[in-house]
This record gives C-alpha cells, structure tokens and sequence, in this order.
C-alpha cells in the first residue's frame, strides 16, 4: 500500500499538472495524469539531483523523451527547487515563458536536453550511458568512485515504435549499460487509439532479445512496487534496464482510458470532476504545504546531501590522486584545448589526396592531443576514415574510445548528441553524406540545443560513381546549409579541411558538419586557415581589376580557378571565391563581405556538384545539378554534369557578354 504522503503528492502533481494545461487551453493531459506516480517515485527515492548546483557533474540525469509530457517535468522541477515559479507553471505553452510546449535545454532549468520527437530522448540517454561509463572508467579509483551515476528516461508506447529507439536500445543492449534505466510508461493508448491497432509486438521479447534487463509493474499507482523495480534495475550488473509499468492514461478524469485525453485539455467542468475524484480540494495552483515540505526532504535536501557526499569524496580524491583530479578538473571546466600544433598532418602544394583521408588523419592527430573526444562510424570505417582513439569501446573496454555504431545512422546522431550533452566529452559520429538524412532529426535537435556535436560525412558528391543516384547526395548540403544554428564546411583541400576540423573543435556553440571527398583532389596554393575561418575568401585574383566573379567550393574551386586561368588569357578578369562555408561567411561584417563579393561586381557564377537552390543569394547564374544522379565510372561524371573546364569557359563567356 502506498503511504499517505505520497498519495497526497500524487495526487497533486495530477490536479497541478491538469490545471496547468486547461489554464494554457494546450497541451498533453493523459500522460501527467497517467505517469505522475512514476515520476514521483523516481525522483523522491532514486534520482539525485541539486537544483542548487544544476550542474553538478556527478548528478543523474533524466530524460523526458515523452517530451509532450512537459507539464509533468516542470511541475516536478518546480517542486524541487528548480528557477521554475508559479507564474511561469501558469504561462505554460505562453510567449517568452520558461515553460515551452516541450522540453528545452538550456532554457528552462533542470531540463536536460530537448525532447518532442519521439524516441530521440531513449537514443540520446545511450549516449549518456556510454559518457558515463567511459568516465567511470578513466577516473574512478578504490574507494573513489567519484563517477556513478545514473541515466533515467520516462518513455511511451510512441517512442517505442520509434526505429531510432530500437537502433539504440540494440547498441545499448550490446555495449552492457547497466546504468541506463528505462521507465515505460504502458497505458496501451496512444492518440490514435488502442495501440493495438497500430503494433502486436512483444515488448518484452523484443527488449529481452537486446540484451536488456525487462521488469514490470502491474499497478501504475503503487509506489512501493515502482521503488523495487527501480531498485532491481540498480542491480543488474550488466544490462541496462527497461521497468514496464502499467498506467491508466488520464487516471481521474472523466475520459480516462480513452485516447482523447492524450492531448485534449480537460475542460473546467472536467478539471471539477477530476478534483471530486481524486478528492482533492485546494485552491488552483496551491499545494498543500506538507507536499512542499515532503518534497523539500525527499527531493531538494537529499539532492543537496547527496552533492556534499561527493565534493567531499572529491576531496579525498584530490588527496590520492592528485593528477587524475586535476585531469578530472579540465575535463569537467572545458579545459581540454589544443596546447600546439605539432604533428598536424601537412600536405604539400601540388599532392594529391582525397580529404575524407585528410579527415581521418587529422582527426587521428586530435586524437592524440584531446582526450576527450569519443565517436566512430556507421560500420563504414574504411570509406569514411574516421574512428576513435585507444580501442573499440566495449563491455570490457571502456576506456576506448572507437564506437562501433553499426548500421544504425539515426541512432548514431542521437548517441553522439547524449555523449555531448553529458558533458566533458566531445561526441563525433560519421557516415555517407547521402545518409545524413536519417540523421537529420538528430542534428536538429543538436542545433536548437546550440550543442557541439561533430558529424563528419565523406563521399560528398556525385563523384561517388557507380553506387549511383541512392548514393550521390544532391539536395543535403542545401538542407543543412538552410537549418540554422549549424556550421557547415566543404573543403577543397587538404589545407582547407585541416583548417575546417581545427575549427570544430573551437567551436562550442553549435554542431559542425563537414563534408569531404571520395575522390583525390589537388593540394592548392592558394588554400589557408584564415580564409577558412570566414567562411570564405578569395582564392584566386586575376592580374587586372576582375569585372565578374565565380564563387564555389569543395572539389570544384580548382576546376574554376582553371577557368579563371584560361579567361585570364583572353583579358577577362576573374576573381574566384572559395566559400566552405556559408554560415560562417554571413557572421563576418558587411565590410568584410562585400570586399570579397563587391556589389559592383554583378557577374557572378556559382560551381557546385548538387542542389543550386542555396547559391542564388550570391550569384544570378548557378552551374549546379537539380537532379538526381547516375550510376557510372567516375572519370565521367564530371562530363556527364558539365564541371569541365571547357563547358564552365563557355557558360561564363554567356555571362560577361550579357
């Protein structure tokens, strides 16, 4: 039987939870109504957490990734100390509130990472999993165990349909992280209707087959059996664990058990009938104080004891170990930086050599020089070159840090944006550029966050060759140059992706695409760092006053200096601008952009291998490719697309004469 404290504080979280959401006319009833017994016995009896010290390194974390269950999240951060006032609990879904329709990072406090689209919040609590464990292992010593925590997630049926969450439970199952624990919130409704009619399958069998811990718990509303189970799952020594606990969504309302109450807000009538049947009477918005009192015990001074437990275990540490805590130290306060540039691969004018390869020996060096950085490839380690430093992280190397994410894209990004988001680690995964599109969702969710993750892409062209148009991106590189909050570089060089992976690792704001070439491509002497790091530059100016200009970049900015070289001869004075990168090029001032693209030069042409949507900001006449390819040889792509010398010569002439 469960205790009269926490059915009064059950109870309240449902009443608040459902008043907040009527008040906003917006939002998600059924699963605050349904989860709050969950929720409370999680964070009143396991999760510790010090909203005194939000960011305290070793606290557990967890992750909403039912994201529209918002209202629940916030009225428990509220009840735990967290900067979350009642006038904002009041301006739910409102304009500037800190209390959005879903969960924000960085906006709201205690909100450890941004959630809505299902399933992305379990695939991003692996990566979590593995930040902690590879942690755990680098600097935990005897009777030091100053990383041990835990990653907790309340998840729905929704994010169980979700393939990203199959693709990282399946990885998380493999890799043994028995610090991931999984609380299914089971009311077999979803907004469409029974989930019945939409899926058969056996969550447990499912689950089991990964290599994950199943328990399960018949009643929603017993708080005893939810404590045991989470208490169980503690013990697994090797398995992360998936608790399915069986809930009535809208438990109290009048609509209960239908899907309606999904994402319908109680009407006031209804908001009555529910107080009657949860006998609840106080005035809306107001606790009962013995619930604030209780959550203060339960919540907010064990969070706070458990946080003085472990500054003074960090004492000790400091004591014994006084290297690892200063290491330690650098790790968690971002002091991890480039102290000098010995070794950095160099390569000479006028090589050869494809910048997926540079990719990967740079990132091999940074390796060596950072030892934070962690992440691997999508089962494509030989095309892409990309892979962690120290071994393959497993059950039995947790120091390693190569993941080997298997075929699994979409789960890939998400788990790269959880090592990040845990913080002192810096994630990077990679892949085919064409398969960014599975990643995309993730890589959005990075950008809004203003998250640091590092996705690196080879084969960025139709120059792939004979795997044809399923392999040849086209479109991406417009996609991700639209989305906003992202770094996006295509290098033309050695030079210019040496300077492009420097520059993404400086960069702390945002994520960082950077996109490379299957094909070898020549080492120019005009390429450089500084150039790079605006975004754009001029690559190529003619003897005479240029009277027309090219800008382009990645693989094609050699092939119209050629033709600058040829117009040249002829009188016809071109400038070439390489441009890796657009984002950074709009964040210089207007001096600097327009003396590299001056307004009286008005004719322009753009040279790109894909989309030519994102180049008519800079130029009228755009020589792109606005289909998709073909399958061939790669000597005759670039005759196939007409990126020769002799057909850009004749395009541009059109231009100059005009």
């Amino acid at each position: 039987m469960n205790n009269y404290i926490d059915n009064e504080c059950i109870k309240t979280l449902r009443v608040m939870g459902a008043e907040i959401i009527t008040k906003a006319k917006s939002g998600h009833p059924g699963i605050v109504l349904g989860a709050a017994p969950i929720v409370h016995t999680l964070f009143t009896r396991h999760l510790n957490i010090d909203s005194n010290d939000d960011k305290w390194f070793n606290r557990d974390r967890f992750i909403l990734s039912a994201g529209h269950g918002s209202a629940l999240l916030y009225l428990m951060l509220y009840f735990s100390g967290f900067n979350i006032p009642v006038k904002e609990l009041q301006s739910f879904r409102q304009k500037d509130s800190l209390t959005p329709g879903h969960p924000e990072y960085g906006h709201t406090q205690g909100v450890e990472m941004t959630t809505g689209p299902l399933g992305q919040g379990i695939a991003t609590s692996v990566g979590m999993a593995i930040a902690e464990a590879h942690l755990a292992a680098k600097f935990n010593r005897l009777s030091c165990e100053i990383i041990d925590h835990y990653t907790y997630v309340l998840c729905g049926d929704g994010d169980l349909q979700e393939g990203v969450s199959m693709e990282a439970m399946s990885l998380a199952g493999h890799l043994g992280l028995n610090k991931l624990i999984v609380l299914y919130d089971s009311n077999d409704i979803q907004l469409d209707g029974s989930v019945s009619l939409a899926a058969s399958d056996s969550i447990e069998n499912k689950i089991k087959a990964m290599h994950w811990n199943y328990l399960r718990v018949e009643d929603g509303n017993d708080v005893e059996a939810i404590d045991e189970a989470i208490k169980k799952a503690k013990l697994s020594s090797d398995q992360p664990t998936l608790i399915e606990i069986k809930t009535e969504i809208g438990y109290g309302a009048p609509t209960s058990g239908e899907s309606s109450v999904h994402g319908k807000p109680l009407t006031e009538d209804e908001l009555s009938i529910l107080k009657e049947n949860l006998d609840y009477h106080q005035l809306s918005f107001t606790a009962p104080k013995e619930v604030v009192d209780y959550y203060q015990n339960a919540v907010v001074s064990r969070g706070n004891q458990a946080n003085s437990n472990w500054n003074y275990l960090m004492s000790e540490y400091s004591k014994r170990y006084k290297e690892d805590y200063d290491l330690l130290n650098e790790y968690m306060f971002d002091g991890i930086h480039l102290e000098d540039y010995e070794g950095l691969p160099e390569y000479s004018v006028g090589s050869s050599v494809s910048t997926r390869v540079v990719m990967g020996n740079v990132l091999d060096w940074l390796s060596s020089k950072l030892p934070n950085i962690i992440g691997g490839s999508a089962d494509l380690t030989p095309s892409t070159m990309v892979k962690g430093a120290n071994g393959i992280f497993s059950r039995v190397n947790r120091l390693g840090r190569n993941i080997k994410f298997g075929v699994r894209e979409h789960a890939m990004a998400a788990i790269t944006n959880g090592i990040t988001l845990h913080g002192s680690l810096r994630g990077f995964c990679a892949g085919f550029f064409v398969f960014s599109d599975y990643m995309k969702p993730a890589i959005r969710l990075a950008a809004i966050m203003h998250l640091p993750a590092l996705y690196f892409f080879s084969h960025d062209s139709v120059c792939v060759g004979e795997d044809g148009p399923t392999h040849q991106p086209i479109e991406q590189l417009t996609m991700f140059r639209s989305m906003p909050n992202t770094k996006v570089f295509r290098p033309a060089d050695a030079k210019e992706m040496a300077s492009a992976m420097l520059l993404a690792m400086d960069n702390k704001e945002d994520p960082t695409i950077i996109v490379s070439s299957r094909q070898n491509l020549e080492v120019l002497d005009c390429t450089d760092f500084d150039g790079v790091s605006k975004g754009a530059y001029i690559a190529f100016e003619p003897k005479g006053t240029p009277g027309a200009l090219f800008v382009t970049c990645g693989s094609e900015l050699a092939l119209c200096i050629a033709v600058a070289k040829k117009l040249e001869e002829e009188n016809i004075f071109v400038r070439v601008v390489s441009m890796p990168s657009m984002d950074l090029f709009e964040r210089q001032s207007e001096e600097y952009k327009n003396s590299i693209l001056p307004k009286r030069i008005t004719k322009r042409m753009a040279v790109e291998m894909g989309s030519s949507m994102c180049w008519y900001k800079y130029a009228s006449k755009v020589h792109g490719i606005d289909e998709f390819g073909k399958s061939m040889p790669l000597k005759h792509i670039p005759e196939a697309y007409g990126f020769t010398v002799d057909t850009i010569y004749k395009e541009f002439l059109d231009i100059v004469k005009n």
